[in-house]
């Protein structure tokens, strides 16, 4: 006891007790380890370690566990009003040919002139024509000079065509017709018009060949057709029905008896042939939006008295022959008719749920999944331009530091070269470059770290140079040279190393730079391109002011990860920095 007491007292404080030659030693800590402890004391260096800890696990293990793939497009059914037709009063001249007839554009064109005068004689394309209004409709004829007649004091002189015969019965119809004024006279079936020029006039074969109207003619089937000679007779039927106020007309053509009688609810007339519907005659044009798509006679009938009726949604059989529901808007004089159509489109923007914790983006794909991806990228830029820096940024400044003189002189003005260099300007050149050729999105990333590796450099080039002008005159560097280092150990080996804290601190700050600067150059589409993401092109869906505003999972995310990424690599550089500086207190 008294033995243990003198031990005691005899021992220094803070000494525990333990002399200098014990086994239990005080255990001198080595100078990485010193740099360690205060690394770790420090409480912000420790909480951007946790962060960047995070954000690889999230960028790297995340997309591993994903249960979708990067470019994964999400599609859902939804159901939306499409137009299906359109219908308007019709002001246009519709024109149908006899069989065997042919009526050109142009004498299409110069008929609407003519029409405007109510009818006559026209040319087109050497085609000599008439138009004869006829109730409802103007008939067409084509018109074939067979004679020419000079009259002279009261006398007729007649100048066939070739291959034509002026008969006694043809000029006593001719003068028959001057006399009465009229322009035409008819002779054995056949209609003959008569034009004057000058004093010539010109006696014409009338041929009809076709028939203009506004009125339209509608079949049940799309393989049904209403004749020539029945439309026209319908026409002429239909003229006098309206002219007596008649809800039914009797007509025949070629032996057969049809009959016009008006339409429920409609202002149109339907067309019955030995009691069976053929067709209708209406006003209204409807027509369908898509092409091929024939449209139903009940359709046409619903859509006439829903106009009639100012109702806003009808009811009529669809191309299948199902009943179906369709909407009817109006726009001025015209009207869309709409039916609801399942389509299957991409799951835009949706927002957060079970299945897309962080819902979808403007393509459909999930957020989450492309901000683990995009953290990837984002990353792996960051350490390889930081790479990229440090390797130039070391053989330029080592160079220039060992050797000194015309050497440091010469790189050191390459280092102001590159330095003067406007950055930005250049990213947008060499993006609008790639635009224009279209270079790969993947090795558009590769090409993007190489820029920024390029133009990164000079910063450490100059702190290694500094660095080393001032070991190169340490004793251990002259005990090197007297040893006969070779030069390229002397730097690589020797004074390199000495380097390194400053280097691994600012490649550790200058990461988050980088980061920022390709977050920058996707933001303006001058980075990364679709399909793959990084955090900056992901951001890139607030060019959008709709976007910004109303969907804000799509872009505060991933500017949340750039900000906590680039403040844990700025505190973890701190936390470096105030480590390896020998002044800081343990």
């Amino acid at each position: 006891m008294d033995k243990e007491k003198m031990t005691q007292e005899n021992s220094m404080p803070g000494d525990d007790g333990l002399a200098l030659d014990d086994e239990q030693r005080v255990k001198v800590l080595s100078p990485g380890m010193l740099v360690a402890k205060r690394f770790f004391r420090n409480k912000l260096a420790m909480a951007g370690l946790i962060i960047l800890i995070t954000m690889f696990v999230f960028s790297f293990v995340g997309g591993v566990v994903s249960p979708y793939r990067e470019t994964q497009v999400f599609r859902v059914t939804e159901e939306f009003w499409k137009d299906y037709a359109g219908a308007a009063i019709n002001t246009n001249w519709i024109f149908e040919t006899r069989e065997g007839a042919e009526l050109s554009n142009a004498a299409r064109q110069r008929f609407i002139l003519v029409s405007t005068k109510g009818g006559g004689a026209f040319e087109a394309d050497g085609q000599m024509l008439q138009a004869e209004e006829r109730g409802l409709c103007f008939v067409l004829y084509e018109n074939a000079p067979v004679a020419t007649v000079m009259t002279l004091k009261g006398k007729s002189s007649f100048r066939p065509a070739e291959g034509f015969e002026v008969t006694e019965e043809m000029k006593a119809a001719f003068q028959k017709a001057v006399e009465a004024g009229e322009d035409g006279f008819e002779l054995d079936g056949t209609a003959y018009s008569v034009t004057q020029s000058g004093r010539e006039m010109t006696i014409s074969s009338s041929e009809e060949i076709g028939m203009a109207t506004k009125k339209v003619f509608n079949t049940p089937a799309s393989d049904q057709e209403i004749g020539y000679e029945v439309q026209l007779a319908a026409l002429e039927a239909l003229a006098q029905a309206e002219a007596t106020g008649e809800d039914q007309k009797t007509f025949t053509v070629d032996n057969k008896e049809y009959m016009l009688s008006a339409a429920a609810n409609t202002s149109g007339m339907e067309i019955f042939a030995d009691g069976e519907l053929i067709g209708t005659i209406s006003d209204l044009l409807v027509s369908s939006q898509t092409k091929g798509n024939f449209l139903s006679l009940n359709f046409k009938e619903e859509v006439e008295k829903a106009i009639a009726e100012k109702t806003d949604t009808f009811t009529a059989e669809n191309s299948s022959g199902e009943e179906e529901t369709y909407q009817l808007l109006s726009r001025n004089t015209q009207y869309v008719i709409r039916n609801r159509k399942n389509t299957i489109v991409n799951a835009t923007y949706q927002s957060p749920s079970y299945a897309h914790p962080l819902g979808t983006d403007g393509n459909g794909m999930d957020m989450l999944t492309r901000l683990m991806y995009g953290g990837r990228i984002s990353l792996l830029i960051g350490f390889v331009v930081i790479l990229i820096e440090t390797l130039i940024g070391i053989v330029i400044g080592g160079l220039s530091g060992y050797f000194g003189g015309w050497t440091d002189t010469a790189l050191m003005r390459i280092v102001d070269v590159v330095i003067c260099i406007p950055a930005m300007p250049l990213y947008i050149i060499i993006g609008a470059v790639m635009d224009y050729y279209q270079v790969d999105p993947r090795i558009r990333i590769y090409l993007l770290c190489v820029i920024l590796g390029l133009l990164g450099w000079p910063g450490i080039a100059r702190m290694v140079r500094g660095q080393i002008l001032s070991l190169r005159e340490q004793e251990f560097m002259i005990a090197a040279e007297a040893t006969g280092v070779r030069i390229s150990r002397r730097i690589f080996r020797h004074l390199i190393p000495n380097v390194i804290p400053q280097l691994i601190v600012i490649a550790t700050m200058g990461l988050g730079d980088v980061i920022l600067t390709e977050a920058t150059l996707s933001f303006l589409g001058l980075g990364v391109k679709f399909p793959f993401a990084s955090w900056g092109n992901i951001v890139n869906a607030v060019n959008d002011a709709y976007v910004l505003t109303n969907y804000w999972f799509v872009w505060i995310p991933a500017g949340f990860l750039i900000l906590i990424t680039v403040l844990g690599f700025n505190f973890v550089g701190d936390g470096l920095r105030d480590a390896f500086d020998p002044k800081m207190k343990r």
